[in-house]
């Protein structure tokens, strides 16, 4: 197996780890990279919660069915027996666990690594607290109960200081007291809650960044007690090189963006495509999560340790780029059964934008759903366009606004890595190429999230071809009926430039080459 001879595997050897959050997207690729790069690690406890009538061993049982740990299973499927299910919930008091469970981590473990989050952005406040903030709380409780523990390594976000454009790695005064915030959630009736949400987070743009942002002071306080470092990610995507590359296992940020592109459906999003969309692939997110923890416990610092995961002001990304390879490999690698032709772009206007989105979105949709209700089908699309401009709408803070993540803590760290570390564990912004990125991540999306496997994709480009003259067809159409308004007197002057300004902005694409 690969990473036995580096200095990080030898310290993780004999270690028992908590994880939290390991059903999750990076919280299932740590627990792969860690069996993989790790393999003298004697145990990895998972912290999970029964969930829709499965209890823990069935769900341990669907996280190892994920992709990502076929290599595993294939060539060390011993290394997955070192996984122990410990059944809790990190909203409970003591995380739920019980007395045996309770003693069993005291007296083995560590290591934690605390994923264990919401990421909604839409997320109720109440049930934001309990997770991202009342949770950390508990987990770091417990853990003054650990006299073996040498890392306690927490994944918060870099958008939990969205208020301010030039973020260091350090601790900034918090939105809000975090002990208040818990009474306040405690005491309040959910629809007083939820009316008062928007005061309570102020100039917040959701309760997930809000949230994080109280859960970082909980650890400054604790660090006086505990050995902690806090990763903030930016925005997470697929993995760049492994466990496989372009693996993604959710909807979430860009990957919805290129899956609803892909299909047709996402035309217009509000954007400014000069602005640094800064992301950051899953594996180096982990890589570097284990690689803190080895340097938290290795030079023992009586400080808070703070990485921001970044790759903005390393090796920045613009979201004119991702509209324009993403595109590019939308069509030179198409998904199956598009229902339209990828296309639109990225506006910067409000109102343009909104005016788009009632024109290619809602029209078409609302269209389509006549049509399935006239011929005896069930109409969906204009459910699945709500669901999509509800999506769309949590991402715009993040789509319109730029920052500067500082993250010399995590290039430095780089450079005090051995170099047989650096291949294995390798976070290395500087080295990705973004373009062929993105290529890998359209087919990762393809691949992983809407399950189209390369033998479809011949048929797919056929499908597409079809869609291409589908679409240009519309286009004329629409152009003639134009033209035809215009000519009979029918539009005003003012109603010519706007029709004029709309048209505009329909998409023409260029002509799909196979390959």
């Amino acid at each position: 197996m690969s990473g036995s001879e580096g200095h990080i595997a030898e310290f993780y050897r004999g270690r028992h780890i908590l994880v939290t959050g390991a059903t999750g997207f990076m919280g299932k690729v740590l627990v792969e990279k860690l069996l993989r790069s790790c393999p003298q690690l004697d145990r990895i406890y998972l912290l999970m919660r029964p969930k829709k009538g499965q209890d823990v061993s069935k769900r341990l049982d669907e996280l190892i069915n994920a992709p990502i740990f076929d290599w595993l299973k294939q060539h060390h499927p011993e290394q997955l027996k070192k996984l122990t299910t410990v059944c809790g919930d990190i909203t409970k008091p003591v995380l739920g666990l019980s007395e045996q469970h309770q003693r069993m981590l005291q007296a083995e473990v560590s290591i934690v690594f605390h994923s264990a989050a919401t990421v909604k952005f839409d997320e109720a406040l109440r049930q934001s607290v309990a997770m991202n903030l009342q949770g950390t709380k508990t987990l770091t409780q417990l853990c003054l109960n650990f006299p073996k523990l040498e890392a306690f390594v927490h994944v918060s976000t870099a958008y939990c200081n969205c208020d301010r454009q030039e973020v260091h790695e350090v601790i900034y005064a918090p939105p809000a007291d975090p002990e208040k915030i818990i009474q306040c959630v405690e005491a309040l009736d959910q629809d007083i809650l939820d009316s008062m949400t928007e005061k309570i987070i102020k100039n917040r743009p959701n309760t997930y960044t809000f949230t994080k942002a109280l859960a970082e002071h909980v650890l400054l306080k604790q660090s006086a007690h505990l050995p902690i470092a806090i990763i903030r990610p930016s925005i997470v995507t697929a993995s760049w090189k492994e466990p496989l590359p372009g693996w993604v296992d959710n909807l979430n940020g860009p990957t919805g963006l290129l899956a609803g592109a892909g299909k047709g459906l996402l035309r217009t999003i509000l954007c400014h495509r000069n602005k640094v969309a800064d992301l950051i692939p899953v594996d180096m997110a982990i890589n570097l999560m284990i690689t803190v923890a080895w340097h938290l416990a290795t030079i023992r610092p009586n400080r808070l340790l703070i990485y921001n995961c970044t790759s903005g002001s390393s090796n920045p990304i613009y979201w004119r780029d991702l509209e324009k390879w993403g595109h590019q490999f939308l069509v030179t690698h198409p998904f199956s059964n598009v229902l339209w032709y990828p296309g639109g772009s990225f506006k910067s206007n409000w109102l343009i934008n909104k005016m788009c989105v009632y024109a290619f979105h809602l029209t078409p949709a609302l269209i389509m759903d006549t049509i399935s209700l006239l011929t005896g089908q069930k109409p969906v699309m204009l459910r699945i366009q709500d669901k999509v401009q509800k999506a769309v709408t949590c991402l715009e803070f993040f789509t319109t606004h730029e920052w500067q993540f500082m993250n010399d803590n995590m290039t430095q760290l780089l450079t005090d890595m051995h170099p047989d570390d650096r291949n294995e564990f390798d976070f290395n912004v500087s080295a990705l190429n973004w373009e062929s990125y993105i290529e890998s991540y359209v087919l990762g999306t393809r691949q992983y999230i809407l399950k189209d496997d390369m033998k479809s994709m011949n048929s797919a480009k056929k499908h597409l071809r079809r869609m291409y003259w589908v679409h240009r067809f519309s286009q004329l159409l629409i152009l003639a009926l134009g033209w035809h308004v215009i000519r009979s007197g029918k539009l005003t002057t003012l109603g010519y430039n706007i029709l004029s300004r709309i048209l505009n902005f329909i998409p023409l694409s260029s002509l799909p080459r196979s390959k």
